[in-house]
């Protein structure tokens, strides 16, 4: 049945047919975070799981692990065992925010993890950090969601009542003091991590980034990690070494220091996890 209004169409279905009625723009209510039982940042982290886009990113990790048993859900191959005698899974999710969230979402619903650390490498979005050095996240934004046209802040996700997801700040802390310890050749930044489904190459591009989201470096993966432990009340944290400049020159420069990149957030990674 159609009922009209000067206002807005509605489509009226029956309950029992499982349907919801939502206005013809965004229903405002807000989503928060499911409440758990016991908040899982007040217990200890007994397994942490290691999520990398690459498999540059992770596959030193693996190779570093023990009593590894693996299982494969979603095209994904979860590496359960001990690293540094610390219960792990680690495992490559793909490129992209949705193959990071669904992979998240496995690791807390089939291995219960207590904690996750995002690693992998990242475009610098400020001329001080420079190619090599790490981007510990104290928070993430999706830079790829713009609802400005219905009233929301760039960034923003409608129905989620918070704007950036905020890292958990004992593994930011953890993170720093590692990385100064294990990487003391390259520097330390703690900042907003920004994600959306784009390689940035432009400095027009990065320009806004910086001016209206605040960020410090840009991927593709992390918003979504976070904004799926947040929902699930898991802590986490980013940890991103710099591959390239996200600029004019960032084509040229990524295949060059991907790898090199990559090791810096290996060793910091496998020293953090020692010390959670």
């Amino acid at each position: 049945m159609l009922r009209l209004s000067c206002e807005k169409a509605v489509i009226t279905v029956p309950p029992a047919e499982g349907l919801h009625v939502l206005p013809a723009a965004f229903d405002r209510s807000v989503q928060k975070p499911r409440e758990p039982q016991q908040r899982k940042e007040e217990k200890d982290m007994n397994r942490i799981g290691i999520i990398g886009a690459m498999e540059i990113e992770v596959a030193r990790l693996k190779e570093m692990m023990t009593d590894v048993t693996v299982t494969k859900k979603a095209s994904m191959e979860f590496n359960q065992g001990l690293l540094n005698g610390k219960p792990v899974v680690v495992v490559q999710c793909g490129i992209g925010k949705v193959n990071a969230g669904i992979c998240t979402q496995i690791l807390v619903d089939d291995f219960q993890v207590d904690a996750v650390i995002n690693t992998g490498v990242a475009g610098s979005l400020r001329n001080e950090i420079n190619i090599g050095d790490i981007v510990i996240s104290t928070d993430a934004v999706h830079h790829d969601m713009d609802v400005r046209a219905l009233g929301y802040k760039k960034g923003q996700i409608p129905q989620i009542d918070v704007f950036a997801f905020p890292a958990d700040e004992t593994m930011q802390k953890v993170a720093a003091e590692a990385c100064r310890e294990v990487n003391p050749e390259i520097q330390v930044f703690s900042g907003r991590v920004l994600s959306g489904d784009q390689f940035i190459s432009d400095h027009g591009v990065k320009s806004v980034l910086v001016d209206e989201l605040d960020g410090f470096c840009t991927e593709m993966e992390g918003a979504a990690i976070a904004q799926a432990a947040y929902l699930n009340h898991i802590p986490y944290v980013i940890l991103r070494a710099i591959s390239d400049k996200a600029d004019d020159s960032a084509t040229m420069d990524y295949p060059e220091f991907e790898r090199k990149a990559a090791q810096h957030c290996v060793n910091l990674t496998q020293e953090m996890v020692k010390r959670l």
